[in-house]
């Protein structure tokens, strides 16, 4: 049986920001693992802390690892990439290889205190943000990935604490105990790319994928070119060629 992909989503996102890539891959055979994290989906009533977080996906990676009898494949985006990215520099060894997406930027503390303080405004509205958001995602996102994003609900509350939590990462830091391949995916206009050469070079195995055009929620945006760069990856980690045999057009190396 192929490794398993774990699938962990993005802030104020959920496990169905997923479907297209995940059916994509069910359909080519490939168990996969997609989580809410805690304050998301169906946890939101859950408070948000980076523990209990990566508890979430370490516990995903040991019912994988089980299920299929090899080390899953983990797959994180925005949220969910620095996440994986610190849990396989905590837990080495526990996943055959990491792609980190739309994560580029190592977390700052002046800007992250600048976040809270609007999303602290955005939650005195009497709706606390909700229509803000929506208008957002369907702005931002084709309506098919937009659907896809929304149908988890929003994770309006979770955001201080998310934002909070995130000054004590150091993800470059975190990439340099990493030996296990990585693969980072970032929208060509995503504005969370900042230090993704200084994340290339910190991450002994590496390689970089820009998807053209693309934004920054970019497995909804752009979600054939991103499952296609998944799906090569993954090929190439866990020697399954003949799972990759799909067109790669519009991503650039």
């Amino acid at each position: 049986m192929p490794a398993a992909i774990i699938l962990v989503h993005g802030l104020r996102t959920s496990a169905t920001m997923w479907r297209q890539p995940r059916e994509e891959l069910e359909r080519r055979g490939i168990r996969v693992v997609t989580v809410d994290l805690p304050g998301h989906g169906t946890r939101i009533a859950e408070r948000f802390s980076f523990d209990t977080a990566l508890a979430v996906i370490g516990d995903a990676v040991a019912i994988a690892t089980v299920e299929t009898g090899v080390k899953p494949y983990l797959v994180g985006f925005s949220l969910g990439g620095y996440l994986a990215i610190e849990y396989l520099a905590r837990h080495p060894g526990t996943v055959c290889g990491l792609l980190a997406a739309s994560c580029g930027t190592a977390p700052n503390r002046i800007i992250l205190g600048g976040w809270r303080l609007i999303a602290r405004a955005i939650h005195r509205l009497p709706d606390r943000g909700r229509l803000i958001n929506e208008l957002a995602v369907r702005a931002f996102v084709p309506p098919i990935g937009a659907a896809d994003v929304l149908a988890g609900g929003a994770a309006i509350d979770v955001m201080d604490d998310a934002l909070s939590e995130l000054r004590a990462l150091d993800p470059i830091a975190a990439l340099i105990q990493i030996a296990a391949p990585v693969l980072f995916v970032n929208g060509q206009l995503d504005h969370f790319r900042m230090h993704e050469r200084r994340y290339l070079k910190a991450a002994a195995n590496s390689r970089l994928v820009t998807i053209a055009g693309s934004t920054h929620m970019v497995s909804v945006t752009r979600p054939q070119q991103f499952t296609a760069a998944l799906l090569t990856e993954y090929a190439t980690v866990t020697d399954t060629a003949s799972l990759a045999a799909v067109s790669i057009a519009g991503c650039g190396h």
